[in-house]
């Protein structure tokens, strides 16, 4: 190959590594220019709520995010605990609405207990909530998710806050989630795609969770991205419910974000693919939502493109100078983008405090990268430390 093609490789794949940078600008001025309708309709429909949650090994959560579930303003609804591999016997609800079970068997699988739990529904829910053992639920949690249900949609994810900003490993793990949920949430939706999952705060039509998970037997983390692909795939849309909120533990010890981040990067790496699926699906049936979806697929992980980029832009200093000027204009806007998203999503001030602490949040991602080809094997669940009481859930 000669030097001529060599720069037309190497200027192909700084396109395909760049792209993420200024991925959140562009849908953010499409999102600027395309009408959207404020108006939504309302149901007088009272939707029958299951509510799934699913604890391994840990019960020590448990009764705080039981309590906040019990607040609920909504008032039909179950919640069922499937305690997978867990001692339950200080678990004692005085609700009848609230079924617990303990597996005969260690499922170690999300759709495992998932299931687990539907099969043994005690009535017909047309709806399903999936709620984390180290969530809590603001009382109006349900009414919200039902606008979008009574909208149409058969699928919404709500938003997920940070319960924990105790540590600054704690506040830079929030900052990232709040630059997804803003542009591959909020803004995603708003153009006509999809929000992405997260794997709790999210909700279903019971008929479309099984339909789309019902015969798939999936083993260690990333059950979410298997099923956001599954419904996209399907035609459906994911909408994103703003006020549905539930407070999530964020990581706050170096040791659980390393074993953390190790499953989610192997995930990445294993359904990364599913992107180039949607993306031709999309083009050849002119489906807006499958693109721009398999597009949002399609992006490592945080550390990873921003890790490239500079490795590119290095580079160009060397083989093309004026590129690096166009890697460093790519950069500002990538900065401008991010905080926007915590200005927009009001961040707390010890978020933008703890921005310092970067290089060494990523460092410590490059060594979950390390051990990705392990991750599994490291465990089925992060461990939780943080305890926050349900008195301070307003």
């Amino acid at each position: 190959m000669d030097i001529k093609n060599l720069l037309i490789l190497w200027q192909i794949v700084q396109i395909l590594i760049g792209y993420n940078l200024v991925f959140p600008i562009i849908i953010y001025l499409i999102y600027l220019v395309i009408p959207r309708g404020n108006e939504k309709n309302k149901s007088t429909e009272i939707a029958d709520y299951a509510i799934i949650i699913t604890a391994y090994q840990q019960v020590n959560t448990l009764v705080p995010v039981v309590a906040s579930l019990q607040r609920l303003r909504y008032s039909k609804y179950l919640i069922y605990i499937v305690a997978d591999n867990c001692d339950i016997s200080s678990l004692n609800f005085d609700d009848e609405r609230v079924i617990v079970f303990r597996p005969e068997e260690i499922l170690s699988s999300n759709t495992r207990s998932h299931f687990y739990a539907i099969n043994r529904f005690k009535r017909n829910h047309n709806r399903i909530t999936i709620i984390d053992s180290d969530n809590l639920a603001e009382p109006d949690y349900l009414d919200e998710l039902n606008v979008y249900f009574d909208n149409g949609f058969s699928a919404v994810q709500g938003l997920r806050c940070a319960k924990n900003l105790n540590t600054i490993i704690a506040c830079l793990d929030s900052a990232r989630d709040i630059y997804y949920h803003y542009y591959s949430g909020k803004i995603l939706y708003e153009i006509g795609s999809s929000a992405t999952l997260d794997g709790s705060g999210m909700a279903f039509t019971t008929s479309l969770y099984k339909e789309c998970l019902g015969n798939l037997d999936i083993k260690g983390a990333g059950f979410d991205k298997i099923l956001q692909k599954e419904i996209v795939e399907r035609g459906y849309r994911i909408a994103f419910a703003e006020k549905a909120i539930v407070y999530d533990e964020k990581t706050s010890q170096s040791d659980q974000l390393v074993q953390q981040r190790a499953r989610w990067i192997n995930t990445w790496f294993r359904y990364f693919k599913f992107g180039f699926t949607l993306l031709f699906k999309g083009i050849i049936g002119f489906n807006w939502n499958q693109f721009l979806f398999g597009l949002v697929l399609l992006r490592p992980p945080l550390f990873i493109f921003l890790i490239l980029s500079i490795f590119c832009m290095g580079l160009d200093i060397f083989i093309e100078p004026m590129h690096s000027l166009i890697w460093l204009f790519g950069f500002l806007l990538f900065i401008v983008g991010f905080f926007w998203s915590l200005y927009m999503s009001n961040a707390d001030k010890r978020i933008y405090a703890s921005l310092r602490g970067i290089p060494k949040f990523m460092f410590m991602q490059v060594l979950s990268l390390l051990k990705m080809h392990s991750a599994n094997e490291i465990s089925v669940a992060t461990t939780h430390f943080y305890d926050k009481k349900i008195d301070d859930i307003k």
